[in-house]
């Protein structure tokens, strides 16, 4: 520490070395003139050796002083809150307590008073409840008890009613200064806590009011050695005194000095847990030892300045030295180290052809050594023996200068015989005068990467025949340009080597191509918003009347290999396919007339039995007139009403038949907005041929205000049919009792996976369904009855999903029975309309 004391005030005296520099470049006359006055530069330079050293050890004792201050006022703040804390967990263990009812006001009286007692520094103890009313209340017995605390008291507007409904705000226990009137002259300084109270429900119930004198915090709380080595004093967040002493300000002589900022050496901290509202203050009673020490001293000193002087000034040449020296071995080692660091492989030649320099990347590459190699002339080890001819030309091109700028391939051969490619690079070497001394050469094994170029080549070979040998179309343009950057075989056997077709194919399916219909729209229109790399396909089927095919044409957009924006499109013949889908739905079509011949010919005793009655009746009726006629007996008015009926029996015939020739005739799939409520009605004039037959009673509900389907009408009141006609049938096998045949129809609007659908439910009280059977009802050629055909819900599900709805069936229990059998199905609402577009 003293050595580095001594350095600290040499280099504070350092302009006088310039001084010295120059009474060295004096003449001699001059040197004596100056040594004449040398006693009195003596006397200047001692004058200010012993300045500046008391000066620099001033400085020390001040700093040393402040760090003893600083180090014992916070020991005597972490002593002062550790009391604070100790007081403010009885004040609290008090307040449990109480609001656990343990405590009553005589009760905690006592406690009080034990606490009071036992621990100076409190000044009183007060048990207020939460309507601000004191209950109970303890203090010391040489301060008169204050009457703003007297029991059955209300606390007043102030400080002490601030910090209580604080308190109650935070339920936590809150600090904080009030100043005590207590019928004295000067208010004596009192440090509140209020530590709240809590009822059962964790409500509040009140406060402890625990009040400390500063002069009993300062006293009992600080140490003795402390308040013996300082002035201590308490003060308040604006700097007032509120307890001890303060020293009063006296500027020393050395205060004068630019680096003591403070007239005496004092420290400052605030006092947690009550904060900055409460700071502790230490100034020292001593705070100079004054001018010691002697004559000899200070010439020991500065005799010993002078020499540290000489050493510091060698010191100083030696470092700077030193410094220079280590620059360039860093230097060194860092080209050194960048040069073994490198993969690439470095060769110098001097200007006869001889190697002069080889990195470890060159040796790693060939497996020689550097040895082998420094010195070495053409043929060089690492020459394979058949291409020594060609690499001697080379060499001779290199050293008259005669490279070329991209370098040039060679193989290279390593000292265990293999072979390896290698792409060489020759540059001239200038030393640092700018003259050249050789040339410098690097060189890259190119094995890995010509291993990759063909690899690549021959994947390319590859995925070229690959496309070529693919049964669709692929074609590949840049948008806004009529070049044809690839296309495979089918594409110019169907369209040619031009962009026509793929164009045609963009177009007809709908994508973006690039071309600009008009000056004033933008080319951009079209593009995805989304990165190009990930935008999705767009999809459409299209027919070539010039290839007599159907064709899926499949496009995205694409960054060429140039950077370019291009568009991928690919076709393929979906002719087959079409084909196929047309026949099966035909064949689904004449399924269906089918099914709704077969229900018809199971109704057919049903029809028969309901055209019996009216034509039953017109016969009654003509019967009846021809014989009234013959015995002449007729009036006009009963020959008027006789044929009003027969004419009314004759449309009642009629329309039955006629609604089952519109049942059962094949017509085209014709879908159309229709009416729930027509189609319901329709089906339920069909229906109810078979259930008056069997017996059976028709409900239905059918909800107001549903919305239109885009339906084939036709279809659905075919599903109803089968439904109804099925619940009839499953009823009357199962020999209900009058009273349990009865089917319910309810058609109600719903909800379904975030959509608009009309739900349609047929309720029978039949058997239900076996278990093993539920899932299997719609089964091709699968029947729950004896003499069914398996056909009917097959249809039904077809139908139904091929509109994008579901159907399920479900059996009904009461305890445990099966009290019949629920089938239902959903048609969403917007399915299949003109401004939708279903899935698939």
């Amino acid at each position: 520490m003293e050595l580095n004391q001594a350095t600290s005030v040499v280099q504070k005296v350092r302009p006088w070395t310039w001084w010295l520099s120059w009474w060295r470049k004096q003449s001699p006359n001059r040197q004596d003139r100056f040594a004449n006055q040398a006693p009195f530069a003596a006397v200047i330079l001692f004058l200010a050796a012993i300045a500046s050293a008391f000066w620099y050890l001033r400085v020390e004792e001040v700093e040393r002083e402040q760090e003893a201050i600083k180090r014992d006022v916070e020991y005597a703040q972490q002593r002062l809150r550790l009391r604070l804390l100790e007081r403010q967990e009885q004040v609290m263990k008090l307040a449990r307590d109480v609001s656990n009812n343990e405590l009553r006001a005589e009760r905690f009286k006592q406690r009080a008073e034990a606490l009071v007692q036992q621990y100076p520094e409190f000044m009183a103890l007060t048990w207020i409840d939460d309507k601000r009313r004191v209950v109970a209340h303890q203090s010391i017995s040489s301060i008169s008890s204050n009457p703003l605390y007297r029991a059955g008291s209300v606390l007043k507007s102030g400080e002490t009613e601030s910090l209580y409904g604080l308190a109650k705000d935070l339920m936590q226990p809150i600090y904080g200064q009030i100043s005590l009137e207590a019928e004295r002259e000067v208010p004596i300084p009192v440090l509140q806590l209020h530590s709240p109270l809590s009822n059962g429900q964790g409500k509040f119930n009140g406060v402890i009011l625990a009040e400390y004198t500063m002069e009993g915090l300062l006293r009992y709380g600080i140490p003795t050695e402390v308040l013996a080595k300082y002035a201590v004093a308490l003060l308040d967040g604006d700097g007032r005194v509120l307890a001890g002493q303060s020293i009063a300000s006296r500027a020393p002589l050395w205060s004068l000095l630019p680096v003591n900022d403070k007239p005496h050496n004092d420290y400052e901290i605030p006092v947690s847990p009550v904060g900055n509202d409460l700071v502790l203050r230490a100034q020292a009673w001593r705070t100079s030892q004054g001018l010691v020490g002697s004559g000899l001293f200070w010439l020991v000193m500065v005799l010993s300045l002078m020499t540290a002087w000489m050493l510091i000034a060698n010191w100083r040449h030696t470092r700077r030295r030193l410094q220079a020296q280590k620059a360039l071995v860093a230097e060194t080692n860092f080209r050194r180290a960048m040069e073994n660091s490198m993969l690439t492989g470095m060769r110098a030649l001097d200007m006869r052809g001889r190697i002069t320099y080889v990195n470890p990347g060159f040796c790693h590459m060939t497996g020689w050594s550097e040895s082998d190699l420094v010195g070495a002339v053409a043929p060089f080890p690492y020459w394979p023996e058949q291409d020594r001819d060609v690499l001697m030309r080379r060499l001779e091109e290199e050293i008259s200068g005669q490279h070329s700028a991209g370098g040039f391939q060679v193989r290279v051969k390593r000292k265990n015989g293999q072979l390896f490619e290698a792409r060489m690079y020759v540059s001239p070497l200038i030393d640092a005068t700018g003259k050249q001394t050789g040339w410098m050469t690097s060189m890259t094994d190119i094995t890995e990467p010509n291993r990759i170029r063909e690899q690549l080549a021959s994947s390319h070979e590859r995925f070229t025949i690959v496309l070529e040998a693919l049964d669709a179309s692929v074609s590949v343009a840049p948008l806004g340009s009529e070049e044809l950057l690839f296309a495979n075989k089918l594409y110019r056997l169907w369209f040619g080597q031009d962009t026509v077709g793929h164009l045609r194919l963009v177009q007809r399916a709908g994508a973006y191509s690039g071309e600009t219909r008009s000056d004033d729209v933008d080319d951009m229109v079209g593009l995805p918003t989304v990165g190009l790399s990930k935008a999705g396909s767009e999809n459409a089927e299209i027919f070539i009347p010039e290839l007599g095919k159907w064709l899926e044409v499949r496009s995205r957009y694409i960054n060429w290999a140039d950077g370019r924006l291009a568009q991928m499109v690919i076709a393929s013949d979906i002719t087959p396919r079409r084909q196929a889908e047309e026949l099966a739905a035909q064949q689904a079509e004449r399924a269906q007339t089918a099914s709704r011949l077969i229900t018809m010919g199971e109704m057919a005793s049903s029809v028969a039995h309901e055209l019996n009655q009216p034509l039953t009746a017109i016969s009654n009726y003509c019967s009846g007139m021809v014989s009234r006629i013959q015995s002449k007996q007729v009036k006009e008015e009963d020959l008027l009403w006789a044929l009003e009926k027969t004419a009314h029996q004759a449309q009642r015939a009629g329309q039955i038949i006629s609604r089952i020739r519109s049942f059962v005739k094949r017509s085209e799939p014709n879908r159309a907005l229709s009416d729930v409520s027509v189609m319901v009605s329709e089906s339920m004039e069909l229906a109810e041929i078979e259930l008056r037959r069997r017996h059976v009673r028709l409900t239905h509900h059918v909800a107001a205000r549903l919305p239109q389907l885009w339906v084939d009408p036709i279809l659905i009141e075919q599903v109803l049919v089968n439904l109804m006609k099925n619940a009839a049938e499953s009823i009357d096998h199962a020999q209900r009792p009058p009273e349990k045949r009865q089917v319910e129809l309810r058609i109600v609007p719903k909800q379904m996976d975030d959509q608009t659908v009309v739900e349609f439910s047929v309720t029978d009280t039949g058997a239900g369904l076996p278990s093993d059977a539920i899932e299997r009802v719609y089964e091709a050629f699968f029947s729950t009855k004896v003499e069914g055909m398996g056909i009917g819900l097959n249809l039904c599900r077809s139908i139904v999903e091929s509109h994008q709805g579901r159907i399920k069936a479900e059996n009904l229990y009461n305890a445990g029975e099966v009290t019949g059998c629920r089938f239902s199905f959903w048609i969403p609402v917007q399915s299949g309309s003109p401004h939708h577009n279903p899935p698939g």
